[in-house]
């Protein structure tokens, strides 16, 4: 197990770019699964998960390589479909969230798929009906495998259908459009989720030959085709690690410059922070946050206290919460934060309240949040990390307290974010990894 030791109170400087989006290089990833012909995709982030993902691809033969630290190539073309059966396969896909994304692929080409439950976050019930129900009205058949706790999924053909999904699902929209692409006819997908990372997914599949219209909006139509070919794809910045770098600026920067971040693809993000009385300034794709001696929570306009709460995009991520909420303890005034999505996402508050930190946890979906206004800095403790999310704006606060921190279960972190230390080392921080 690592840990991190952080010194805080270090002033951060200087310039930084933001990684690959991690979850859209999960998608696009998978997708090369659909072609026996090359797929050549940029960007990619040098993470734990993703890293994991492409040694998956490995073992069940595809042909991988790895052109430079972010750019690799992909070639489907000869896969060991005996090992997608194995004990070993199940026990790894187990271990990784984004193995899920690999089932839309399979069964669009070779018509079966295991399904086992993932891992990853621990935020509460992540459930993947949104997959199996799209999956199902397609054509597919799930049975289950007694012993080993695994479905197979597995259908003579897939036939385009409309359909109604229960939920905005990121992963659940991206898997089905996966299988859909090469069914009979023509598939509807109504709420379906419209991330840019579903819009790239898109974009990408019908540079493969796929025909897929409505790309942005959350009522996708997809006319089957029955073959996709190669392409080339870059992703996009990560909108998660702009927000953390927003957050860090705001809380110990003494000046940064965050590059080419796509600002026409942060939706409401840069907006979120500005709520908090964060100044940010626009310099053609670069974010420039200044110094920030104070700065002061909005208000509702009739005066009543500011919520910030998250959404299906173009809402705000939940992913972000756990920063904003680590910028609000220092902060003039108070804010409410809702988490709807997952009951467990809120939990790590205790630790900054530990810190010092005035925030009530009302239920496992509220916190009321009251900021210091610089006047008391957090202190820093002893804390691990729970989740990716929560791990970076525990990071944060701990470079922003006064005194040393230690920050235990790093691996989390790692899961997500590109050589962070090192990157943050570079700004002025003080980051130990042990």
């Amino acid at each position: 197990m690592a840990s991190f030791t952080i010194e805080g109170g270090h002033p951060l400087r200087g310039t930084i770019t933001p990684q690959g989006a991690k979850n859209e290089a999960l998608q696009v990833i998978c997708a090369s699964l659909l072609t026996e012909d090359e797929v050549t995709i940029s960007n990619i982030p040098d993470i734990r998960d993703v890293n994991n993902l492409i040694q998956l691809l490995n073992d069940i033969g595809v042909g991988i390589s790895r052109i430079s630290r972010n750019e690799y190539m992909f070639r489907a073309a000869d896969l060991n479909l005996e090992y997608l059966e194995s004990d070993e396969f199940v026990k790894k896909c187990a271990a990784l969230r984004g193995s899920v994304l690999m089932i839309g692929p399979l069964l669009a080409r070779f018509k079966k798929a295991v399904i086992t439950k993932p891992g990853g976050d621990k935020i509460g019930r992540r459930r993947l009906d949104t997959h199996f129900l799209g999956f199902s009205k397609l054509g597919a058949e799930f049975h289950r495998i007694e012993g080993r706790n695994v479905y197979e999924v597995d259908a003579k053909e897939l036939n385009g259908c409309d359909m109604l999904l229960d939920e905005a699902s990121v992963t659940g929209t991206a898997n089905i459009i996966m299988a859909a692409v090469m069914a009979r006819g023509n598939t509807t997908i109504y709420n379906a989720a419209c991330e840019p990372y579903i819009q790239q997914l898109c974009r990408m599949l019908n540079s493969m030959g796929a025909m897929i219209t409505g790309i942005g909006s959350n009522l996708l139509t997809i006319t089957g085709v029955e073959k996709l070919c190669g392409t080339r794809h870059r992703i996009l910045p990560d909108m998660i690690e702009v927000g953390s770098f927003i957050g860090m600026a705001a809380m110990v920067g003494d000046g940064i410059r965050i590059k080419n971040v796509s600002i026409n693809n942060l939706g409401i993000i840069p907006d979120a922070f500005r709520r908090l009385g964060i100044t940010i300034n626009e310099d053609g794709d670069d974010l420039i946050i200044p110094r920030h001696e104070h700065y002061t929570i909005d208000s509702f306009i009739d005066g009543t206290i500011m919520t910030l709460a998250d959404a299906p995009w173009p809402g705000l991520t939940p992913d972000l919460l756990s920063v904003l909420i680590v910028v609000a303890t220092q902060a003039k005034g108070t804010v409410l934060f809702h988490q709807k999505m997952f009951e467990s996402r809120l939990f790590f508050v205790d630790k900054l309240i530990d810190m010092g930190a005035q925030i009530i946890l009302c239920d496992p979906h509220r916190a009321v949040v009251v900021g210091h206004d610089h006047q008391m800095r957090l202190r820093g403790g002893r804390m691990s990390s729970p989740d990716i999310r929560a791990g970076i704006a525990l990071l944060i606060a701990a470079i922003s307290a006064n005194g040393t921190s230690h920050i235990d279960n790093i691996e989390q972190i790692d899961r997500g974010y590109e050589n962070i230390e090192v990157r943050l080392n570079s700004l002025g921080a003080n980051i130990t990894r042990v």
